[in-house]
């Protein structure tokens, strides 16, 4: 997908300095107890985020991403018995005439394991003789940078069994069970993301319920969140940037549900970056003037100031990291000044930043104003 572009911004444009003790290492006592700042207008307003269906209107439609985290992280050994660490990036449909079970993963070790080799994965280094074998079929992906293995069994079965969950790098502790429960949305139903749609990480079933009173209609979309996600921008020049790819699927209610809102007047909101990814990449495959099919397929859609949104009228999302893709999808959704403005209000007064942090409400640029 293009990259769209205003004036010529850099990676300079989307840097700030965040104190470490502002990046959250555990979740709030209470989802919806995470402070939510209004960014709707020229000034912040510091909310909790339990208010948010106050913010919406009756009519309203919240789009949620329903994907599920799988257990992606697996520790192991190779033959020789050095360590292996593994991060599922993709469980691989089924082909027939192919071996079944595969997966596609990033690997670390000392020495990379060779194609035809296997690598023994197991919960614990104590439990690794009860773990299971894979197979290293090759490697494959941009730049090599992934390795195609191959399980015995039902990939999503094993994950369960025998792996962690993925938390982001920038979580210094291991996962406990506080993490398999709360770095999961109360929605998650269809397995395949290694990485949470953190936003929605703080709805809860009485947010839910008061979004049903309010009269707020709700829809879902699935985007299997992969750990490109946490990939630097390293490039001056945006348009050097390589997006990493995912999967995604908008489904026809979705769509009906998205007309019916615009039709009578009322705002689509996207609950997270990834939701916003799915409607927007379903509507530039559709007619390219609003969402009008259901789609599926990949997206490597990149979303810089200059874009053009079709779809998505509000959104709810988590603070990002500098210099990010996300930092820059939020640029161009609500105007760059505008949110370069936010992110100072919310260092100033300590917000709780990235996957277990707070969230922020944002109107689309266009319907505040110039900023």
């Amino acid at each position: 997908m293009p990259a769209f572009t205003s004036r010529p911004y850099t990676l300079a444009d989307f840097d700030f300095v965040l104190p470490g003790e502002l990046i959250a290492q555990h979740p709030s006592p209470e989802r919806s107890a995470s402070r939510l700042l209004d960014g709707r207008g020229e000034r912040p307003v510091d909310r909790v985020f339990r208010e948010l269906p106050g913010l919406l209107t009756p009519g309203d439609l919240i789009v949620f991403n329903d994907t599920r985290v799988i257990k992606a992280r697996l520790l192991g050994e190779k033959p020789t018995g050095g360590a292996v660490e593994a991060l599922v990036e993709r469980v691989v449909p089924d082909v027939p005439g192919e071996p079944p079970h595969q997966v596609l993963a990033h690997l670390r070790a000392s020495k990379s394991p060779k194609a035809g080799s296997t690598v023994r994965f197991g919960l614990t280094p104590s439990l690794l003789a009860e773990g299971f074998d894979a197979e290293v079929l090759g490697r494959t992906g941009p730049d090599d940078s992934l390795f195609r293995l191959r399980f015995p069994a039902d990939p999503f079965a094993l994950l369960q069994q025998f792996g962690h969950v993925p938390l982001p790098p920038y979580i210094t502790h291991a996962d406990a069970p506080e993490d398999a429960e709360r770095y999961q949305t109360v929605f998650a139903e269809r397995p395949g993301a290694v990485a949470a749609p953190t936003a929605s990480l703080h709805f809860d079933d009485g947010v839910l319920a008061a979004l049903a009173a309010r009269g707020v209609a709700t829809a879902r979309v699935t985007l299997h969140v992969g750990a490109g996600t946490f990939q630097p921008v390293r490039s001056e020049n945006l348009a050097e940037h390589r997006m990493h790819s995912e999967w995604f699927e908008v489904p026809e209610a979705t769509v009906e549900a998205v007309a019916r809102a615009h039709a009578s007047g009322h705002k689509v909101v996207a609950a997270g970056t990834t939701t916003l990814r799915a409607l927007e990449s379903a509507a530039l495959r559709s007619s390219g003037e609003g969402l009008t099919a259901a789609q599926r397929g990949e997206t490597d859609i990149f979303i810089t100031p200059g874009f053009r949104f079709q779809v998505v009228d509000r959104l709810v999302t988590n603070f990002h990291l500098p210099k990010s893709t996300l930092m820059m999808l939020v640029s161009a959704f609500a105007g760059h000044d505008h949110v370069m403005a936010l992110y100072r209000h919310a260092i100033e007064a300590r917000y709780r930043f990235f996957s277990y942090g707070d969230a922020m409400l944002l109107d689309r640029a266009c319907d505040r104003g110039p900023t």
